[in-house]
């Protein structure tokens, strides 16, 4: 699976209140309207920048903070496919492949806001195409690249009704 996106970038410690404010977490349910806040206590106007099939590109520890799920679905709902970070928070990395987001780690330094890349899911491969290098990322085991294609753990157990390991 071969994704292509332009790059925003973010640093280190990137946690779930900046992604998506504690203050509107509990205010509603409506993705949409959480997804309009994305990353707005970073960057204001982020969600003016990016267009779907964009990526996020941070640092180490992507996603640290609380254990909730609205975070790595604001993401996705923004039309983000993939999050590239140095590391990721555990509780993070496996709520946004449960939820169908795209999650890869990888050296970021070379990679810079405004940049293009075409990434392969399958193989790590990312081919940065503004600069023309190629950075080598852990790729993700079979089995999670399937349940995030298909959308998340729930779509894919409605699908297949089991994992096939």
């Amino acid at each position: 699976m071969i994704l292509k996106g332009k790059v925003h970038k973010f640093g280190d410690d990137i946690n779930t209140d900046y992604i998506i404010s504690g203050k509107y977490k509990f205010k509603t349910l409506d993705i949409k309207e959480l997804a309009s806040h994305l990353m707005e206590d970073i960057d204001p106007d982020f969600t003016k920048k990016v267009q779907p099939g964009d990526f996020i590109v941070a640092g180490r520890n992507f996603g640290c903070g609380s254990s909730r799920e609205q975070a790595p679905l604001v993401i996705k709902e923004a039309g983000i496919p993939l999050v590239i970070a140095e590391s990721f928070a555990r509780i993070f990395f496996r709520n946004g492949l449960n939820i169908g987001l795209f999650l890869m780690e990888a050296e970021t330094v070379r990679l810079n806001q405004g940049e293009f890349l075409e990434v392969n899911i399958s193989t790590g491969q990312i081919h940065n195409l503004t600069s023309g290098i190629t950075i080598l990322a852990q790729p993700l085991p079979k089995f999670l690249v399937d349940i995030a294609q298909e959308g998340g753990v729930v779509a894919y157990l409605r699908k297949y009704g089991q994992f096939k390991l």
